[in-house]
Protein backbone atom coordinates (compact mmCIF):
# COMPACT_ATOMS: atom_id res chain seq x y z
CA UNK A 1 0.00 0.00 0.00
CA UNK A 2 1.76 3.19 -1.41
CA UNK A 3 1.00 6.42 0.58
CA UNK A 4 -0.93 8.51 -1.45
CA UNK A 5 -1.19 12.68 -1.51
CA UNK A 6 -4.73 13.83 -0.26
CA UNK A 7 -6.68 16.30 -2.44
CA UNK A 8 -7.47 19.57 -0.05
CA UNK A 9 -9.81 21.14 -1.64
CA UNK A 10 -10.77 24.82 -0.14
CA UNK A 11 -14.46 25.14 -0.86
CA UNK A 12 -14.89 29.62 -0.97
CA UNK A 13 -18.52 28.85 -2.52
CA UNK A 14 -20.92 32.11 -1.75
CA UNK A 15 -18.50 32.88 1.44
CA UNK A 16 -16.63 36.06 -0.82
CA UNK A 17 -20.51 37.86 -0.41
CA UNK A 18 -20.60 38.72 -3.98
CA UNK A 19 -17.46 40.61 -3.43
CA UNK A 20 -14.05 40.23 -5.52
CA UNK A 21 -11.53 41.10 -3.54
CA UNK A 22 -12.84 38.95 -0.43
CA UNK A 23 -12.86 36.10 -2.62
CA UNK A 24 -8.83 36.99 -3.91
CA UNK A 25 -7.96 37.02 0.01
CA UNK A 26 -9.49 33.75 0.04
CA UNK A 27 -8.12 32.86 -2.73
CA UNK A 28 -4.40 33.54 -1.97
CA UNK A 29 -4.70 32.13 2.17
CA UNK A 30 -6.04 28.05 0.61
CA UNK A 31 -2.71 28.75 -1.55
CA UNK A 32 -0.63 29.95 1.39
CA UNK A 33 -2.26 27.13 3.40
CA UNK A 34 -0.89 24.59 1.10
CA UNK A 35 -4.69 23.18 -0.03
CA UNK A 36 -4.47 21.66 -4.02
CA UNK A 37 -7.42 23.98 -4.57
CA UNK A 38 -10.52 26.62 -4.45
CA UNK A 39 -14.10 25.67 -5.25
CA UNK A 40 -16.71 28.14 -6.20
CA UNK A 41 -20.67 27.58 -6.52
CA UNK A 42 -21.96 28.96 -10.24
CA UNK A 43 -26.07 29.65 -10.64
CA UNK A 44 -28.00 31.35 -13.27
CA UNK A 45 -30.48 32.95 -10.73
CA UNK A 46 -33.79 33.04 -13.39
CA UNK A 47 -33.09 29.10 -13.62
CA UNK A 48 -32.23 27.96 -10.47
CA UNK A 49 -35.54 29.78 -9.03
CA UNK A 50 -38.84 30.30 -9.66
CA UNK A 51 -40.47 34.19 -9.96
CA UNK A 52 -42.22 33.78 -7.00
CA UNK A 53 -39.05 32.64 -4.75
CA UNK A 54 -37.04 35.28 -6.22
CA UNK A 55 -39.75 37.86 -5.68
CA UNK A 56 -40.01 36.88 -1.81
CA UNK A 57 -38.86 38.54 0.77
CA UNK A 58 -35.24 38.27 2.22
CA UNK A 59 -33.24 40.89 3.69
CA UNK A 60 -29.79 41.16 2.95
CA UNK A 61 -26.91 43.51 2.49
CA UNK A 62 -28.41 44.21 -1.26
CA UNK A 63 -32.33 44.23 -0.59
CA UNK A 64 -35.07 42.75 1.01
CA UNK A 65 -35.88 40.07 -1.74
CA UNK A 66 -35.00 36.86 -2.67
CA UNK A 67 -33.26 37.87 -5.74
CA UNK A 68 -31.55 40.43 -4.88
CA UNK A 69 -29.75 37.95 -2.46
CA UNK A 70 -29.06 35.45 -5.26
CA UNK A 71 -27.75 37.80 -7.32
CA UNK A 72 -25.70 39.75 -5.12
CA UNK A 73 -23.76 36.66 -4.23
CA UNK A 74 -23.37 36.03 -8.13
CA UNK A 75 -19.68 36.42 -9.72
CA UNK A 76 -20.26 36.98 -13.67
CA UNK A 77 -17.64 36.71 -16.53
CA UNK A 78 -15.41 40.00 -15.43
CA UNK A 79 -14.53 37.88 -11.75
CA UNK A 80 -14.45 34.30 -13.15
CA UNK A 81 -12.24 35.77 -15.49
CA UNK A 82 -10.13 37.77 -12.75
CA UNK A 83 -10.50 34.42 -10.55
CA UNK A 84 -8.84 32.44 -13.56
CA UNK A 85 -6.21 34.94 -13.71
CA UNK A 86 -5.28 34.97 -10.06
CA UNK A 87 -5.20 31.65 -9.41
CA UNK A 88 -2.71 30.92 -12.23
CA UNK A 89 -0.90 33.54 -10.69
CA UNK A 90 -0.19 31.53 -7.48
CA UNK A 91 -0.39 28.35 -8.75
CA UNK A 92 -3.58 26.89 -7.61
CA UNK A 93 -6.20 24.99 -9.30
CA UNK A 94 -9.77 26.43 -9.33
CA UNK A 95 -13.41 24.82 -10.38
CA UNK A 96 -17.05 25.51 -9.70
CA UNK A 97 -20.09 23.24 -8.67
CA UNK A 98 -22.65 24.58 -11.52
CA UNK A 99 -26.75 24.38 -10.07
CA UNK A 100 -27.85 24.64 -13.85
CA UNK A 101 -26.91 23.75 -17.59
CA UNK A 102 -25.89 27.68 -18.55
CA UNK A 103 -23.83 27.81 -15.41
CA UNK A 104 -21.60 24.20 -16.58
CA UNK A 105 -21.47 25.62 -20.21
CA UNK A 106 -20.22 28.70 -18.78
CA UNK A 107 -17.33 27.11 -16.60
CA UNK A 108 -16.12 25.00 -19.74
CA UNK A 109 -14.92 27.93 -21.42
CA UNK A 110 -12.26 27.94 -18.51
CA UNK A 111 -9.21 25.58 -18.58
CA UNK A 112 -10.22 23.80 -15.55
CA UNK A 113 -8.88 19.97 -14.44
CA UNK A 114 -11.86 19.59 -12.35
CA UNK A 115 -15.63 19.72 -12.18
CA UNK A 116 -17.77 19.11 -9.27
CA UNK A 117 -21.26 17.41 -8.60
CA UNK A 118 -22.72 19.12 -5.71
CA UNK A 119 -25.30 16.88 -3.57
CA UNK A 120 -28.11 19.38 -3.98
CA UNK A 121 -27.50 18.14 -8.04
CA UNK A 122 -26.71 14.44 -7.72
CA UNK A 123 -30.35 13.48 -8.75
CA UNK A 124 -30.12 15.95 -11.66
CA UNK A 125 -29.74 13.70 -14.77
CA UNK A 126 -29.51 16.93 -16.94
CA UNK A 127 -26.36 18.22 -14.91
CA UNK A 128 -24.73 14.82 -14.26
CA UNK A 129 -25.17 14.17 -17.98
CA UNK A 130 -23.26 17.67 -19.75
CA UNK A 131 -20.80 17.22 -17.01
CA UNK A 132 -19.72 13.87 -17.50
CA UNK A 133 -19.57 14.94 -21.37
CA UNK A 134 -16.88 16.81 -20.81
CA UNK A 135 -14.89 14.07 -19.62
CA UNK A 136 -13.29 16.20 -16.79
CA UNK A 137 -12.50 14.66 -13.79
CA UNK A 138 -15.36 15.07 -11.31
CA UNK A 139 -15.93 15.07 -7.47
CA UNK A 140 -19.55 13.93 -6.54
CA UNK A 141 -20.84 14.86 -3.61
CA UNK A 142 -23.20 12.33 -1.79
CA UNK A 143 -24.97 13.88 0.94
CA UNK A 144 -28.78 13.05 0.88
CA UNK A 145 -28.66 10.71 -1.68
CA UNK A 146 -29.33 6.97 -1.20
CA UNK A 147 -27.73 3.96 -2.91
CA UNK A 148 -29.87 3.46 -5.79
CA UNK A 149 -29.13 7.34 -6.65
CA UNK A 150 -25.31 7.04 -6.41
CA UNK A 151 -25.41 4.10 -8.47
CA UNK A 152 -27.48 5.99 -10.71
CA UNK A 153 -24.92 8.68 -10.82
CA UNK A 154 -21.85 6.31 -10.78
CA UNK A 155 -23.80 4.02 -14.21
CA UNK A 156 -24.13 7.58 -15.89
CA UNK A 157 -20.42 8.58 -15.51
CA UNK A 158 -19.17 5.26 -16.24
CA UNK A 159 -21.22 5.05 -19.00
CA UNK A 160 -19.65 8.41 -20.50
CA UNK A 161 -15.93 7.02 -19.58
CA UNK A 162 -15.67 10.43 -17.16
CA UNK A 163 -12.92 9.80 -14.34
CA UNK A 164 -14.80 11.01 -11.06
CA UNK A 165 -14.29 10.35 -7.09
CA UNK A 166 -17.33 9.97 -4.87
CA UNK A 167 -17.47 12.22 -2.07
CA UNK A 168 -18.99 11.59 1.52
CA UNK A 169 -20.93 14.09 2.74
CA UNK A 170 -23.72 14.89 5.70
CA UNK A 171 -25.84 17.98 4.09
CA UNK A 172 -26.22 19.56 7.66
CA UNK A 173 -24.95 23.21 8.36
CA UNK A 174 -23.22 23.32 10.61
CA UNK A 175 -23.27 18.85 10.54
CA UNK A 176 -23.41 17.28 14.48
CA UNK A 177 -20.52 15.76 14.67
CA UNK A 178 -22.23 12.26 15.96
CA UNK A 179 -23.90 12.38 12.32
CA UNK A 180 -20.73 12.46 10.82
CA UNK A 181 -20.54 8.33 9.94
CA UNK A 182 -17.03 8.01 8.87
CA UNK A 183 -17.67 4.56 7.94
CA UNK A 184 -19.44 5.45 4.54
CA UNK A 185 -15.85 6.22 3.57
CA UNK A 186 -14.40 2.60 3.20
CA UNK A 187 -18.03 1.23 2.40
CA UNK A 188 -18.49 3.96 -0.95
CA UNK A 189 -14.76 2.47 -1.62
CA UNK A 190 -15.62 -1.20 -1.59
CA UNK A 191 -19.13 -1.02 -2.98
CA UNK A 192 -17.85 1.31 -6.05
CA UNK A 193 -14.75 0.46 -6.32
CA UNK A 194 -13.06 4.40 -6.74
CA UNK A 195 -11.61 6.83 -4.38
CA UNK A 196 -13.80 8.37 -2.08
CA UNK A 197 -13.29 11.91 -0.48
CA UNK A 198 -15.08 13.79 2.45
CA UNK A 199 -16.82 16.90 2.03
CA UNK A 200 -17.42 18.05 5.90
CA UNK A 201 -19.59 20.93 7.17
CA UNK A 202 -18.66 20.36 10.47
CA UNK A 203 -16.98 22.75 13.03
CA UNK A 204 -13.44 21.74 13.70
CA UNK A 205 -11.01 19.43 12.43
CA UNK A 206 -11.13 16.36 13.92
CA UNK A 207 -13.71 14.58 11.31
CA UNK A 208 -11.75 16.16 8.73
CA UNK A 209 -8.74 14.31 9.80
CA UNK A 210 -9.45 11.57 10.92
CA UNK A 211 -11.72 10.85 7.49
CA UNK A 212 -7.87 11.40 6.07
CA UNK A 213 -7.41 8.26 8.77
CA UNK A 214 -10.06 6.09 7.09
CA UNK A 215 -8.53 6.05 3.79
CA UNK A 216 -10.56 9.56 2.28
CA UNK A 217 -8.45 10.63 -0.78
CA UNK A 218 -9.98 14.08 -0.85
CA UNK A 219 -11.17 16.93 1.77
CA UNK A 220 -13.26 19.54 0.66
CA UNK A 221 -13.81 22.02 3.76
CA UNK A 222 -15.89 25.71 3.46
CA UNK A 223 -12.89 28.34 4.12
CA UNK A 224 -14.20 32.16 5.36
CA UNK A 225 -12.13 35.07 6.78
CA UNK A 226 -14.60 35.29 9.54
CA UNK A 227 -17.09 33.09 10.67
CA UNK A 228 -19.47 35.97 12.37
CA UNK A 229 -19.49 37.31 8.32
CA UNK A 230 -22.71 37.32 6.52
CA UNK A 231 -24.13 34.19 5.16
CA UNK A 232 -25.49 30.73 5.45
CA UNK A 233 -21.94 28.66 5.49
CA UNK A 234 -19.76 30.97 7.24
CA UNK A 235 -20.62 29.28 10.90
CA UNK A 236 -19.87 25.81 8.94
CA UNK A 237 -16.87 27.27 7.47
CA UNK A 238 -12.76 26.78 8.62
CA UNK A 239 -11.13 30.18 9.72
CA UNK A 240 -8.26 31.02 7.48
CA UNK A 241 -5.78 29.74 10.49
CA UNK A 242 -7.73 26.60 10.86
CA UNK A 243 -7.39 25.99 7.12
CA UNK A 244 -3.82 26.30 7.56
CA UNK A 245 -3.66 23.83 10.54
CA UNK A 246 -6.34 21.59 8.58
CA UNK A 247 -3.77 21.03 5.90
CA UNK A 248 -0.82 20.68 7.99
CA UNK A 249 -2.77 17.82 9.88
CA UNK A 250 -3.36 16.31 6.92
CA UNK A 251 -0.03 16.29 5.55
CA UNK A 252 0.96 14.65 8.76
CA UNK A 253 -0.99 12.28 8.32
CA UNK A 254 -0.20 10.86 5.51
CA UNK A 255 3.53 10.35 7.01
CA UNK A 256 2.24 8.49 9.63
CA UNK A 257 0.21 6.20 8.08
CA UNK A 258 3.23 4.96 6.23
CA UNK A 259 3.17 2.30 3.62
CA UNK A 260 1.98 -0.91 5.60
CA UNK A 261 5.05 -2.42 4.53
CA UNK A 262 6.87 -3.98 7.45
CA UNK A 263 10.89 -2.90 7.17
CA UNK A 264 12.45 -2.17 10.55
CA UNK A 265 13.97 1.73 10.48
CA UNK A 266 17.63 2.15 11.41
CA UNK A 267 16.88 4.08 14.68
CA UNK A 268 14.38 0.71 15.49
CA UNK A 269 17.42 -1.69 14.33
CA UNK A 270 19.93 -0.10 16.92
CA UNK A 271 16.96 -0.14 19.59
CA UNK A 272 16.85 -4.00 18.62
CA UNK A 273 20.53 -4.47 18.76
CA UNK A 274 20.49 -2.98 22.60
CA UNK A 275 17.69 -5.13 23.67
CA UNK A 276 18.25 -8.28 21.89
CA UNK A 277 22.03 -7.99 21.04
CA UNK A 278 21.21 -8.87 17.43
Amino acid sequence: MSREHVFVIAEIGINHNGDLNIAKKLIEWASLSGCDAVKFQKRTVDKVYTPEYLASYRESPWGTTQRAQKEGLEFGKKEYDEIDRYCRELGIEWFASAWDIDSQKFLAQYDLKYNKIASAMLTRDDILNEVASEGRYTFISTGMSTYDEIDHAVEIFRGANCPFELMHCNSTYPMPKEDANLRMIPALKERYGCKVGYSGHETGRIISTSAVALGATSIERHITLDNTMYGSDQAASLNVEDMFRLVKDIRLIEQVLGDGEKVLSAKELETRKKLRGC
